[in-house]
């Protein structure tokens, strides 16, 4: 069982900053699962595996300034196979243009289901 919330903060720091398709894809085999389930919202289904999380961070990312990247509010925790991690999004050292929480629930030491809660404006 993991002991630190290091796969959280990988999917955040390493995969949704990284700007590079394919490396995204590298990274995400070591830490989600294969059949990994992103939920945005809860109006919406989940998006299920690498290649359309993969999708899904190359289309915001043409949304957002270059120098965008996502930030830790405070350290990442976990509980046995839960992780939490809060952020801010925005230029480094800048306002941030979102801020929001990830909940991640792990198996067999990968990222299974990842939970996003965005905060309000």
């Amino acid at each position: 069982m993991a002991t630190t919330a290091k796969l959280l903060e990988d999917s955040l720091l390493v995969i949704w900053n990284d700007r590079n398709a394919e490396r995204r894809l590298e990274v995400m085999a070591k830490t989600y699962s294969a059949d990994i389930q992103f939920f945005e919202s809860n109006m919406g289904e989940a998006i299920v595996g690498y290649e359309a999380i993969n999708e899904l961070i190359s289309k915001l990312q043409t949304e957002w300034p270059i120098e965008f990247q996502f930030e830790l509010n405070k350290p990442s925790q976990v509980n046995h196979s839960t992780q939490i991690i809060s952020w801010s999004l925005g230029p480094k050292g800048g306002m941030p243009v979102a801020t929001g929480m990830d909940v991640a629930i792990t198996e067999n030491d990968l990222i299974k289901s990842l939970y996003l809660f965005l905060d309000a404006k």
